[in-house]
Formats: structure tokens, C-alpha cells, sequence
């Protein structure tokens, strides 16, 4: 998504401007594509703060956030992993989809993020980092249902005791998130393709189909339909052509949803 400032439809910046003030750690709950990210990134807009964030996947390593030594020339020297270089800064630290990770790279996280602030280094002769005061994290997880996500261990969830829900907006609300991305007038057709969005939503959630659309998916039908395409073909490519790789059943039966709200 471009660069767009985060509408603030749930009052969740409030909440996290709260818990900056008072020192605790935030974890933001839901599906992908509900603008997590933006909420993030514009919030550490707003508070002048730098941002250093990890996207954690199965791939993410112990290295990624504490660091490597290194011999060059002959010297042995320790690069630091985001997670250390923004205790040492006090920058803020967004740790992306953090059910993601595996259990060895969640213990190092939960060691600083403790009570203590706190690191020691195994890797660098058991020196211990100290977080800058006003060192701030935020989190995200994505629901369970969601692939390669796991349950967090109750520990670590305690390291962050304030919680966001971030679902999917009202279909009025998501209409005026989406008119930020284009310029020309499609509100009826866009309106369309939000109830589109959330009947494929209602769905998946009860598990009736496979995959639940985001946020990404009505902005892309806004600006494709602004290309002088129409609504009916727009649809198919966003919305329903994705269906198809869980076979014909499942893509025929978005194609009639799709058919009966846009028509032939």
C-alpha cells in the first residue's frame, strides 16, 4: 500500500499513545490486511520515534535480532541484530507476526522482553544489554487459522498486557479508507465490491471457504476499476480468480456469489 495516513476508525491509537506513556508493551490481534502495519508505522510518525521492525516467518533466526560474530582480517567482531540495536538506541520495535516464529527465537525475545529490559549475550562473551529508557515494542499476531501461525506461550503473551483487536472495518468505514487510494468517482461500484469483501469474510470465518480477502484486495478493485475496467471483470480478477487453487468447487461457488452482485 502507498503512503497513506491510517484512519483510525477504532480508536487504536489512542490506546497505544496510553500504553507508550505508561511504559507497557502493546500486542495488536488480527487477520492480515487490516492495517496493522499502517497503525504502526503512522503512530511512530506521530511520536517522532524511529521504527526498526522484524517480520518474523520460519526463516527468522536467533541471529536476525541479537547478531553474528565475524572474522575480517583476522579480527572477531560482533554485528548486532535489530533487536539489540534498538534496545541500545530506545527506538521502537515492531515485531511483525510474531506467531510465526519458532520456539527458540521466541525464548531470546521473552528474556528482553521482561521486566528487566534486559539481554545477556551469549554470543559476545555473556555481555548484557540494557534497553534505553523508553524503549517501546509493539507486536503483531494473526489469528490461528491463519498458516504457519502457532499459539504463544502464556509467558510471552504476558510481556505484553495491553491488546488491540483489529478486525476488518464497518463496510462505511472501509469505503472511506479505500477513497484514499483513488481519485476518481466509483463510490457505488466500490461500495459493491466492500460487501463482496466481507460476504467472502463471513465465510472463510466460518469456514465455508478458504481464503478471506483484506483490505489490499478492495483498494486493488478501486484502482483497477479507475483503469476503465469494469466492475464484473474487476471482481473476478481480484476477488475470485484466487479461489481456484483449492479446485473448481470452491472457485465456482465465489463465481456465483461474484455473478449474483455484479451481474453477468
Amino acid at each position: 500500500m502507498e503512503e497513506v495516513q491510517y484512519l483510525d476508525w477504532n480508536n487504536s491509537i489512542e490506546i497505544l499513545n496510553r500504553a507508550y506513556d505508561a511504559g507497557l508493551f502493546v500486542l495488536i490481534i488480527g487477520p492480515k490486511g487490516t492495517g496493522k502495519t499502517s497503525l504502526v508505522r503512522d503512530f511512530a510518525k506521530s511520536k517522532n520515534v524511529s521504527l526498526e521492525s522484524i517480520n518474523f516467518s520460519l526463516r527468522t533466526r536467533e541471529s536476525h535480532l541479537i547478531g553474528t560474530k565475524t572474522l575480517t582480517d583476522g579480527t572477531v567482531s560482533f554485528d548486532e541484530g535489530l533487536l539489540i540495536k534498538s534496545m541500545k538506541s530506545g527506538d521502537m520495535l515492531y515485531l511483525d507476526e510474531i506467531n510465526s516464529a519458532e520456539a527458540d527465537v521466541l525464548l531470546r525475545l521473552d528474556e528482553a522482553l521482561d521486566d528487566r529490559r534486559q539481554i545477556a549475550l551469549k554470543e559476545s562473551a555473556g555481555e548484557v544489554i540494557k534497553a534505553r529508557d523508553g524503549w517501546f515494542v509493539v507486536s503483531t499476531i494473526n489469528p490461528l487459522t491463519h498458516s504457519g501461525t502457532k499459539e504463544l506461550p502464556p509467558q510471552l503473551l504476558s510481556r505484553f498486557p495491553v491488546r488491540v483487536r483489529l478486525e476488518y472495518p464497518p463496510e462505511e468505514m472501509e469505503l472511506e479508507i479505500v477513497k484514499k487510494y483513488v481519485s476518481g468517482n466509483y463510490e457505488s461500484e466500490m461500495a459493491q465490491a466492500i460487501k463482496l469483501a466481507n460476504t467472502l469474510r463471513r465465510a472463510a470465518a466460518v469456514e465455508e471457504l478458504f481464503y478471506s480477502p483484506s483490505l489490499r484486495e478492495t483498494i486493488a478493485f478501486a484502482k483497477l476499476l479507475g483503469k476503465g475496467m469494469s466492475p464484473k471483470e474487476v471482481a473476478v480478477i481480484v476477488f475470485g480468480n484466487v479461489y481456484a487453487q483449492w479446485g473448481d468447487i470452491e472457485y465456482q461457488k465465489v463465481s456465483d456469489i461474484i455473478t449474483s452482485m455484479f451481474g453477468n
